[in-house]
């Protein structure tokens, strides 16, 4: 469903453009040294947080200021920034904070915005594999590599036989609930790896994505790149994802709601 008009779209995703090159340029220049970690959970589990975090935000917040000063922000670190306006800017400074901790490059910047709730432009970030992916319209969405911009599209040939499932449940679904799904085990037999796996779904390089326990600055900025490519996204209880939480993203409806079946045991 086309929200924004192609003026519109055109604007906020060349500054979303514009910011991905921005924000790769300020990690070698900034923040590719030494960086302090903490852990937000102290003893009731890991949720680390770094210097780098807080300074992606500080920078992205500053970035939306400058171009569209009366928007919403909602980030990670820093909260929610209320105004009058329709437009909300949501930020993930860094997906995959754990990788970013341990020098694994999947991390990313995640950055979408929100059209009177409903996520409609979005960006996916990352600066160490030199690549981001972005949507322009409701129809189009692209990844950006080595300076070239190129297409990108959901496999709609695959069928379920044939399907390439990227999944992981990041300690938040119980080994006793696991058990009610061993056909869902059955099919998770590639790595997940933040949000890459998402923006590899829009690429056409993997089919099923399900992952547990995201927040809205998680999913959020990919739904609007997911469903550019031709994607389908959703809650495992077939809510809308923009509610977030446990998350399924598919190539087609008709596969997602095979999986959506294989996944009702532990849907709540």
């Amino acid at each position: 469903m086309k929200i924004l008009n192609s003026k519109d779209y055109k604007v906020y995703s060349k500054f979303l453009e514009n910011l991905a090159r921005k924000l790769t340029s300020f990690y070698y220049s900034k923040l590719n040294r030494t960086f302090k970690v903490s852990n937000k959970l102290k003893g009731r589990g890991y949720d680390p947080v770094t210097t780098s975090d807080k300074a992606f935000e500080k920078f992205i917040r500053n970035e939306i200021k400058k171009k569209f000063p009366n928007h919403q922000v909602i980030g990670e670190e820093f909260g929610y920034k209320k105004t009058k306006s329709e437009y909300t800017w949501i930020i993930d400074p860094i997906d995959g904070t754990r990788s970013y901790v341990i020098g694994n490059p999947t991390w990313s910047n995640l950055v979408s915005l929100n059209y009177k709730g409903t996520p409609v432009v979005g960006l996916a970030n990352y600066p160490v594999l030199r690549k981001f992916y972005f949507n322009s319209s409701d129809k189009l969405a692209y990844v950006v590599e080595n300076g070239k911009r190129k297409k990108i599209k959901v496999n709609k040939k695959v069928s379920m036989r044939n399907i390439k499932v990227s999944a992981a449940f990041h300690g938040m679904l119980p080994l006793n609930k696991q058990k009610k799904i061993p056909k869902i085990l059955k099919l998770m037999q590639f790595p997940c790896a933040d949000a890459l796996s998402y923006s590899h779904l829009a690429e056409g390089k993997v089919d099923v994505v399900i992952q547990c326990a995201n927040k809205k600055w998680d999913i959020h900025p990919l739904i609007p790149i997911i469903k550019a490519a031709g994607g389908v996204v959703s809650t495992w209880n077939n809510n809308d994802a923009i509610k977030a939480g446990n998350i399924v993203a598919s190539t087609n409806s008709k596969i997602q709601n095979k999986i959506l079946k294989l996944l009702k045991p532990v849907a709540k």
